[in-house]
């Protein structure tokens, strides 16, 4: 599966954002979980064009809530640079969408799965504000909570 970020920029863009260390067999957990959730979030943005009778997915048809798109404002706060490309690749690896996507939303991915990213860091923190090098149990929990809210 497409990788939607490397696994050094990964390391380092978690340890930055929520002062977390991850190892390796953590990339694939990360990657996996993101790419989900980034899917979850395109298939109802379907669905929703579809209810306002588009055949192309606008910004105002995805499920961004407040919470979510104050977490793409800390985000950028950060300057972090996210390629668009592995993202489109990884999105490939899971079954097409009914409808495209416009460029406005293409353009605003890498900006969702950095939100994405410190919002499953930040939940981590919350479950354990103590934490440094996540476990497994760990990241099952803050799958399952993305799981119930996005």
């Amino acid at each position: 599966m497409a990788a939607l970020f490397g696994a050094r920029r990964l390391e380092e863009l978690l340890r930055r954002v929520a002062g977390l260390n991850i190892d390796k067999s953590d990339v694939k957990r990360v990657t996996d979980l993101l790419g989900k959730k980034l899917n979850d979030l395109l298939i109802v943005g379907v669905r929703n064009a579809s209810y306002n009778g588009r055949d192309v997915v606008m910004p105002p048809d995805l499920p961004l809530t407040m919470g979510f798109l104050e977490s793409i404002k800390e985000f950028k706060k950060y300057e972090e640079e996210i390629e668009l490309q592995p993202i489109l690749e990884h999105l490939a690896t899971y079954p097409p969408l009914e409808r495209e996507l416009s460029v406005d939303v293409e353009q605003m991915l890498p900006e969702i799965a950095g939100a994405l990213l410190l919002i499953a860091a930040r939940t981590m923190k919350t479950i354990d504000p103590g934490v440094k090098n996540p476990d497994t149990a760990l990241w099952e929990r803050v799958a399952q909570v993305m799981d119930l809210t996005l």
